[in-house]
């Protein structure tokens, strides 16, 4: 599962690759699961589908997928990958990128500790979200965006870095 090589560090195997990769599956779609079916909040959902992820059923983890619609990316907005191991990608960029002008709309988070989704929840920023920026300052990489069509916050450069947009 995992090879050591002298003064290369851990290296996984195919087959730990793959184990890895299945990991990932069931932790998000138990992610998806616990959001959109039990109504929990995006920031109460990694330690309960840590435990869940340990379900060994494949079929029960494809019955999963196919009751939730087979979603391609978490409540976080990171990518489910599908019972072969592939990932779905998008052209995603981090806000702090972002000119002043430019607008997007929220697809993932780069950090998903609870602290910082709280935040994001404080300041109505989620996945989905409409921005568009209105001014960038350059002394600390904040922002001044136009969230939804109707409302002007200042975000921080740390939320700038952490938060990935589409445009």
């Amino acid at each position: 599962m995992a090879i050591h090589e002298s003064h290369k560090g851990v290296k996984l195997t195919k087959e730990g690759n793959q184990i890895a990769t299945m990991l990932i599956r069931k932790h998000r779609l138990w992610e998806v699961f616990l959001v959109d079916k039990l109504d929990f909040l995006w920031d109460e959902v990694h330690e309960m589908a840590e435990e869940l992820e340990h379900i060994q059923s494949k079929e029960m983890i494809d019955r999963l997928d196919n009751f939730l619609g087979n979603p391609k990316f978490d409540p976080h907005g990171d990518p489910i990958p599908d019972a072969d191991g592939n990932f779905a990608t998008r052209q995603q960029t981090p806000l702090n990128e972002f000119k002043k002008g430019e607008k997007g709309t929220v697809v993932g988070v780069r950090e998903s500790s609870t602290p910082f989704l709280q935040y994001l929840d404080q300041l109505g920023l989620g996945l989905g979200s409409k921005v568009e920026i209105l001014e960038k300052y350059e002394y600390d990489n904040s922002a001044k965006i136009l969230l939804n069509k109707s409302k002007e916050i200042v975000i921080t450069g740390k939320v700038c870095l952490n938060l990935f947009l589409q445009k």
